[in-house]
């Protein structure tokens, strides 16, 4: 390599003696731990499972890059913290990167550029994503031994803001500005993913909830015939049609409600109870209400629970409205309904620390695609923390701590005829736990 050509940079002097770093080192990488992803990923066999559902029209004597390598190199690029399609030209000859990925750091080409991973984007088909869809749900199957008892359909829109003149995008008032507004389904109880679906940036409609419910229930009930499904909302989600399809399919259901005069009217009782028990005590007060309620649009009337909380600050009253009929109020507004606030730290792993959000192609299908290769990024850190580093100081770390911690790793990979080799600094602070969470991985693949 000719240094004339190498960038330099100086700082100042040591010493007497003078500073200078370039950028030379062909062997060296900043992301050593990735390959924590790839042996979770061989664990989960997700980027396999993924990649086979894809139909790959491209003649096979033309083709460098395998739809299953390139959908790791993505993935595994985005959970290191390089989100944007661009960052494969200057990552594709990324020695720790090219390893994970399963190509030999030095004798085997580079990965794919940007325009390839671009041309992938846009080769997707709807039938390609709908069958995407399905493998993700069959990879949450998947992740359990044995059928759980209960599982809980988190479900919630999220914004995405439109970065140009995509399709499907939607003004939406609340955002003041065009956006997509995908809905993000997890497991409530595990924080797993199950799927996300890129839609318009307004208000849910019945069809659409039934639409992506109807997938995965029946998705679910094929494989698991006795699970119990709740499914697990705020008030958008609260309409006639949606509440009589899971009846109709024996999901229960515990879902916010937008307050009415009528709603006040029926529990100002409690209302009034909570404003006297802050006035007495000089503190805040709380209480529960259960009552039967049905709107002009229901079938029939439903249970509401109401929460009143008083505090100086004024009164604030809630509602929500489930088909558990015998447990107690405050126990299903506290307990059950309240902790699908989980869900924010879930969406936040997936759009912030992942960043999800990056839906700037023209076509929609690119962007659902995108869309699904940042959700596969979330199922590896997610069972990366949740599998491996469940008794680790890192056990409830976010996604973007993870990323810093264990996976910004600097590193000189060596390469021989016989061995990869990886050397990772002796001052690397959390040595302890990467030898832990190596071992783990090994006797996952021995077992």
């Amino acid at each position: 390599m000719d240094n004339s050509t190498i960038t330099q940079l100086e700082f100042a002097p040591l010493k007497g003696k003078k500073i200078t770093a370039l950028f030379d080192e062909p062997r060296v990488s900043s992301d050593g731990g990735v390959l924590l992803l790839r042996e979770v990923d061989r664990q989960l066999g997700l980027m396999d499972r993924l990649a086979g559902v894809i139909t790959d029209n491209r003649r096979a004597s033309h083709v460098a890059h395998q739809v299953a390598e390139l959908m790791r190199q993505r993935t595994y690029q985005i959970s290191c913290g390089y989100e944007d399609a661009d960052d494969c030209d200057h990552l594709r000859a990324d020695p720790a990167l090219k390893t994970a990925v399963g190509r030999d750091p030095v004798d085997d080409p580079d990965l794919g550029s940007q325009p390839t991973m671009t041309r992938l984007e846009n080769a997707v088909t709807v039938r390609d994503l709908l069958r995407l869809g399905y493998a993700f749900i069959d990879q949450f199957i998947a992740s359990y031994d044995t059928e759980p008892e209960v599982i809980v359909l988190d479900m919630d829109p999220t914004a995405d803001h439109a970065h140009g003149h995509q399709q499907l995008t939607f003004f939406n008032a609340y955002e003041d500005e065009y956006c997509f507004m995908p809905f993000h389904v997890y497991e409530g109880l595990s924080g797993k993913y199950i799927t996300s679906v890129l839609r318009a940036g307004k208000t849910p409609t019945a069809p659409e909830i039934i639409s992506v419910m109807k997938r995965i229930v029946r998705r679910i009930r094929a494989v698991w015939p006795h699970v119990r499904i709740i499914f697990r909302a705020d008030s958008h989600h609260t309409k006639p049609e949606v509440m009589r399809w899971l009846k109709a399919n024996a999901v229960e259901f515990i879902t916010g409600l937008s307050p009415n005069n009528k709603l006040k009217e029926l529990f100002v009782l409690a209302i009034r109870e909570a404003e006297l028990k802050h006035q007495r005590m000089g503190r805040p007060a709380r209480t529960y209400a259960s009552a039967h309620y049905a709107a002009g649009t229901w079938d029939e009337p439903e249970r509401v629970i109401c929460r009143v909380q008083v505090s100086d600050k004024g009164t604030d009253v809630r509602y929500i409205v489930t088909s558990f009929q015998d447990a107690g109020a405050k126990y299903l507004y506290e307990t059950v309904y309240c902790g699908r606030g989980k869900m924010e730290l879930m969406i936040k792993d997936h759009k912030v620390a992942l960043k999800s959000d990056r839906t700037s192609c023209h076509r929609k299908e690119a962007n659902q695609f995108r869309l699904f290769i940042h959700s596969a990024a979330y199922v590896l850190m997610h069972a990366l923390r949740e599998n491996l580093l469940r008794s680790s100081e890192l056990a409830r770390a976010q996604f973007d701590t993870i990323r810093l911690r264990l996976l910004k790793i600097g590193t000189r990979i060596e390469v021989g005829k016989t061995f990869i080799r990886f050397h990772f600094p002796a001052s690397y602070p959390l040595q302890p736990l990467l030898c832990r969470t190596s071992a783990m991985l090994q006797a996952l693949n021995t077992s």
